[in-house]
């Protein structure tokens, strides 16, 4: 008798399987090696080095700590057998900003490599553990890590010297050899998204080096409109035109004082350069150093109060003389000194764009190159009236005459540096999470700003330079109009709203007095919330321990869906905010199933009754993340976050488990599957 097994059911079936595949398989995108390095005697370099698959990527011990999880990095026995010189040193990194997260993370991609300089004291010493603990993300991410053994070479006794502790030292970035096994580029590639793949570039990110240059470009033409700089520029293209014995000579003139101008200005930043040899890791302390961010705060503050007429803030009057005497001298050294002139009597005006342009660089990681290029977008941008209008004279007459309006513009940038000074104070505040200027109030400010800018525009208030105004210009009007509905749109923000439009700048919506939102949507949340029961996004009612939640579900016989999800995974913010925020979806969460959040990332140590070793990976479990990251190893043969489980009361899978979903219907369709099965 023959078995007869029709082909669609086999089809069904590999796809069955595939399908299981996909959604519950143990991911292993890094692959490690080690290595040791003899360095002296008793001098070792201790190398781990993690293959990565394509598309995904590592974080580095020194991203963000508000971001996704960086790497640690973490050795074992180490007093009274070894001394660890400074902190464990890295290959390159790639950077980018994350909008779920609002902070700029820095990450691995194809190689990831850790360098740990050690001295041993210890003659008889034979092993070094080691320990990468980290996060890969592609279009899920998981939290692991890798145990090192190190084989350290036979010491003679007579190398080892007394143990001094070395001071450690933050160093992100490694020596040649890392240069060597890592891209020298440092690349610009997306945070995964919805529908990205890592390694694209994502157009429009806060911190590339071309927005950055573009926005200095535009801080100088900017700063060409102002009181200081404006009259200067006829005169000084009538000067090389008339002058210069020729039309095509003056032009010459023209242009390479234009030169001279840009040159100046990227010359400020050449210093950078060599302090960053001297020190790689300067601009990452500068960008989280709290007394530089008040510094900034406090200068700016300083500009403003200038702009607004209350003093004027100038270069001293010997070097300006100077200058002055030298540009006198005629020939190209005499053009140099005449645009070395310009930037020195005009720095009252010019002075605030160009601290707005060296605080915003400055206070980044993004390192001496893209100080550079700001720098020269700054003086490209100062230069080109002089250039532009030399190389066409007859523009000259169209130009509009100096007056009244000028000074209206460089109040207008007063206020702009007032509210540029607050993101500075809030920056220092995050860093020492001293609360002060919480979310809330640093709104509060900005309104308060942008709201008087208006009033200002509108001609209701005038200050000390002000003409008298019988009339406002449709322009000002317009403006005033602008910035009217900016304010207005800030409004909501200090009631929850996200603001995506300005993310960058006021503190994240969890660093608030209200994190969930004063007046957000609680349909559906319960008067007094069950025991051991919390409220989580969109004030859905949820447990974080996984007996509590089981039990409350058994009570109230409904569903569970366990999510898989950690503090620092930002496809789980995605789908918390992009997905979970859909009327019916949101509707489900909070009514059809008991939600269970499981943060695999969870640093809260055990106690000691409660920890054990992995049956999956043999590897100790000592903290609440480890334990749920091994029960979701365990029990479903995955390690990826997000991923989203609905089971009946018994503990059964109502539907297939799924990883990362974006899309609102697809993920609506299997919670309302899953919630059906149960009701069955």
């Amino acid at each position: 008798m023959r078995l007869q097994f029709p082909l669609k059911h086999l089809v069904s079936v590999f796809f069955l399987l595939v399908f299981t595949q996909i959604n519950a398989q143990i991911f292993t995108p890094v692959k490690w090696t080690s290595r040791v390095e003899k360095i002296s005697a008793n001098e070792f370099s201790l190398i781990m080095e993690g293959t990565i698959d394509d598309g995904w990527h590592v974080y580095s011990q020194f991203s963000h700590p508000d971001g996704s999880m960086p790497a640690v990095v973490k050795f074992a026995d180490a007093k009274g057998n070894y001394i660890l010189s400074g902190k464990t040193s890295e290959g390159k990194t790639e950077k980018e900003f994350s909008e779920a997260f609002e902070v700029e993370e820095t990450f691995f991609t194809h190689k990831a490599l850790f360098k740990q300089k050690v001295k041993i004291t210890n003659a008889a010493l034979t092993k070094i553990k080691a320990t990468v603990e980290y996060q890969v993300c592609k279009d899920r991410c998981i939290n692991d890590e890798k145990a090192f053994t190190f084989d350290i070479p036979k010491v003679p006794a007579a190398a080892i010297a007394p143990a001094t502790e070395i001071p450690e030292t933050a160093v992100p970035a490694d020596t040649a050899k890392a240069e060597e096994i890592v891209n020298d580029t440092v690349k610009k590639s997306t945070t995964v998204k919805s529908g990205d793949t890592a390694g694209t570039p994502k157009k429009g990110a806060p911190q590339s080096l071309w927005l950055i240059f573009i926005g200095a470009i535009l801080a100088g033409m900017l700063a060409t409109i102002t009181p200081c700089v404006f009259p200067m520029i006829p005169m000084t293209v009538s000067f090389f035109i008339k002058q210069s014995g020729s039309k095509s000579k003056g032009k010459f003139n023209a242009f390479f004082y234009g030169f001279c101008i840009i040159a100046i200005y990227v010359l400020i930043s050449v210093p950078f350069h060599l302090f960053e040899k001297l020190d790689p890791n300067m601009f990452t302390e500068i960008s989280t150093n709290v007394y530089l961010n008040l510094f900034f705060f406090v200068i700016f503050i300083i500009f403003a109060i200038s702009f607004f007429g209350a003093f004027e803030i100038t270069m001293p009057n010997w070097l300006a003389n100077k200058a002055d005497n030298a540009s006198n001298s005629g020939g190209l050294l005499g053009i140099f000194f005449m645009a070395m002139t310009l930037i020195i009597v005009s720095f009252s005006c010019t002075g605030p764009a160009l601290g707005f342009v060296l605080g915003s660089v400055l206070s980044t990681d993004g390192g001496a190159t893209i100080l550079t290029f700001a720098m020269l977008g700054f003086g490209l941008g100062l230069a080109l009236p002089f250039i532009s209008l030399a190389l066409f004279p007859s523009l000259l007459k169209n130009m509009p005459k100096s007056g009244g309006w000028l000074n209206t513009v460089k109040v207008v940038f007063g206020f702009i540096e007032l509210a540029l000074a607050f993101k500075f104070l809030s920056s220092a505040d995050l860093v020492l999470e001293t609360h002060i200027l919480d979310r809330e109030l640093f709104l509060a400010f900005w309104i308060a700003i942008f709201g008087a800018l208006t009033l200002y525009l509108f001609g209701k208030i005038t200050l000390p330079h002000d003409d008298q105004l019988s009339h406002i210009s449709v322009g000002r009007m317009l403006f005033g109009l602008l910035t009217l509905a900016f304010t207005v749109y800030m409004i909501p923000g200090l009631w929850g709203a996200p603001l995506k439009m300005i993310s960058a700048f006021p503190p994240p919506q969890t660093y608030s007095e209200s994190p969930d939102g004063f007046g957000s949507n609680t349909a559906g949340a319960l008067p007094v919330l069950p025991e051991g029961a919390v409220y989580g996004p969109h004030h859905i009612v949820s447990f974080e321990d996984y007996g509590e939640g089981l039990a409350y579900a058994k009570k109230v016989n409904k569903p569970v869906m366990l999510d898989f999800t950690g503090k620092t995974c930002q496809n789980c913010r995605l789908t918390e905010n992009n997905v979970w925020s859909d009327p019916k979806v949101l509707a489900m969460l909070k009514n059809d199933v008991v939600l269970i959040s499981l943060y695999g990332d969870s640093a809260v140590e055990l106690p000691e009754s409660e920890k054990y070793v992995s049956k999956a990976t043999g590897s100790e479990i000592t903290t609440v993340g480890k334990k749920w990251s091994d029960f979701e190893r365990e029990r479903y043969q995955s390690n990826a976050r997000p991923y989203y489980v609905l089971m009946g009361l018994d503990e059964q899978n109502l539907n297939e488990p799924i990883a990362y979903t974006p899309d609102i219907d697809t993920y609506y369709k299997w919670l309302k599957d899953g919630v059906s099965r149960f009701k069955k």
